[in-house]
Formats: C-alpha cells, sequence, structure tokens
C-alpha cells in the first residue's frame, strides 16, 4: 500500500473498521473485565476481528490497545505487563493483514484526571502514553490513534509522547462530544473550535471525534468540524445510543441506515469513516459499498 499521508491526498474516503470492544463481548469477555488481557490469553481474537474488518473492506485496522497504557493497565494490576499487552495486539494485525491494510495503534484516555481536577501530575499522564506508544511505533504501526478523549489537556499529551517518539508517524486525535443548548462540549467542557485548535498547534495529522453519540449527530458534529479545520477529518459513530434488552445492550442503528448516513458524512467533508461501540463487520462493509464500490450516478 501506497504511504498514509499519500492515501489522505487521494479522492476515494477512506474506510476504517468498526468497535472492538462489541467484538470482544460477542466473544466471551465480561463486563469489566480488561480487554487487553485478551492479547495475552487469546490472540487468535484479535486476529479473528482484525480479518474480519479487513474482509468487510476497511483500509484502517485497530490494535486491542485502547487501555494499554501502564497507568490504566494499573487499574488491573497489569502494568508490568505493558510491552507485552502492546506488542502482542500490533502482531496480531499485521499478521493477518500484512501491507494490504494499515494498522492503526488505539490509545485510549489513561483513567486518571490532571491536576487540579483530579491527582495525576502532566509528567506521569505524557510518561504513561510514551511507554505504550514506544511499544507500538516500535513494532511499527502505520498510525497513532488517540481517541474518545474529553480532556483536551491528556490528549494534546498523548500526541506529545507520540511525537516525541518519531516526528513523522501519522498521528490521529478524537475527541467525544455530548449535544448541550449550547453547541458540542466534551464533559470536560471542550468545544470544537478548542479541539480544533489544541490538537492542530500539537502536531495532529487527522481530527475528529468518535463515541458518544449515533451517526445523525455525528453528522452535525463533523459539519462543525469542517467549519474550523483544515486536516483531514475522521468520524466514528456509534451504532445509536444503547438499551438494554435480555440483559446485554442493544444498538439499534442498522448497517443499512448508516451506511446511508455515512453519505452525508463524507459531503460534510469527512475523509475517514468508521464505527464505534456497537458497529460490526457488517456495518463498515455496508459503509465500504455506499461509499466506495458504488458507482457515481
Amino acid at each position: 500500500m501506497m504511504q498514509l499521508r499519500d492515501r489522505l491526498t487521494q479522492i476515494k474516503p477512506i474506510i476504517a473498521d468498526g468497535a472492538m470492544g462489541t467484538m470482544l463481548f460477542q466473544r466471551g469477555l465480561k463486563p469489566g473485565e480488561c480487554l487487553e488481557r485478551m492479547n495475552l490469553e487469546h490472540p487468535e481474537v484479535l486476529e479473528e476481528i482484525a480479518r474480519l474488518y479487513f474482509e468487510a473492506g476497511a483500509e484502517i485496522i485497530q490494535t486491542n490497545t485502547f487501555g494499554g497504557s501502564p497507568l490504566k493497565l494499573a487499574m488491573y494490576s497489569l502494568e508490568n505487563k505493558t510491552e507485552e499487552i502492546n506488542a502482542r495486539a500490533v502482531q496480531a494485525v499485521r499478521k493477518v493483514v500484512a501491507d494490504k491494510a494499515y494498522v492503526s495503534a488505539s490509545c485510549g484516555p489513561t483513567g486518571k484526571l490532571l491536576e487540579p481536577f483530579g491527582d495525576t501530575k502532566p509528567d506521569q499522564i505524557f510518561e504513561s502514553f510514551r511507554r505504550q506508544l514506544n511499544v507500538v511505533i516500535g513494532e511499527g504501526v502505520d498510525l497513532i490513534c488517540i481517541e474518545t478523549m474529553t480532556d483536551l489537556n491528556e490528549a494534546i499529551l498523548a500526541v506529545k509522547a507520540a511525537r516525541s517518539i518519531s516526528a513523522k508517524i501519522p498521528i490521529c486525535a478524537t475527541m467525544t462530544f455530548d449535544k448541550t443548548p449550547r453547541g458540542f462540549y466534551t464533559i470536560m467542557g471542550v468545544t470544537i473550535e478548542q479541539a480544533v485548535k489544541g490538537l492542530t498547534e500539537a502536531s495532529t495529522d487527522i481530527i475528529g471525534s468518535n463515541c458518544g453519540n449515533g451517526i445523525e449527530k455525528m453528522i452535525a458534529i463533523a459539519h462543525e468540524f469542517k467549519k474550523q479545520t483544515t486536516p483531514p477529518i475522521i468520524i466514528q459513530s456509534n451504532a445509536g445510543l444503547p438499551i438494554m434488552k435480555g440483559g446485554e445492550l442493544i444498538y439499534n442503528e442498522t448497517p443499512e441506515f448508516m451506511a446511508e448516513k455515512s453519505r452525508e458524512l463524507l459531503s460534510a467533508g469527512v475523509k475517514i469513516i468508521g464505527g464505534c461501540c456497537g458497529t460490526t463487520p457488517a456495518h463498515i462493509a455496508a459503509m465500504k459499498n455506499i461509499n466506495v464500490n458504488t458507482p457515481s450516478p
């Protein structure tokens, strides 16, 4: 494949993969368990998930490293396994896709609050991200995806940690927004305008939003991003908001519905579309078919 930076300059949209957690829960992971433990115990499950998304047409396949920072892993007494957990995750995806898709290292929040709202210092957050990202970059990922962030300062620390290891690797950063009467804000009070300014100044290559919203609200978020930014935009919507049914969470937005609505994301200027919670390979395949494989009228 061509380098990701070159691919971003092409007109054709890029289809990313969908949910990781949803797929793991379908394969026996219990609520409250550490997703990244699967990297140690069942790497074949990671390979299966990567294969399903790759066969669905995703060009970007994520690693199971969302909670792979040592600060986050410490909540499960796994911080001493940081290197092994992150390395195995990358190896599992690369084994499946080789050089036929871009391997994206997922990097989520540490679960800690920065001072003065919490008791964690910026350098602790920075070093935690740096330890994780040093592994995945060393394993040869094509992209770092810092995602589901609500604190802009934490997101910027993750970007800076990645940049301290590699000046060249593409970095994507996405934040999660809620609709309020005054517009879209993260739960930490960050606006889209503030997110764009802060992440762009930190040398982020791709900016956008994931999680927290179904695709219709994400269309509105995409329009707001387009007003504020020139870097490529990524949107990864949930399959709606979950409801509890029969003791399990159900997401009601179908592959067909999300695929049709994803046309509006592209019209809003989004370059990369994929899925978050509740989405499956069926959602990704439908998006791929309607936005890439369907001939223009």
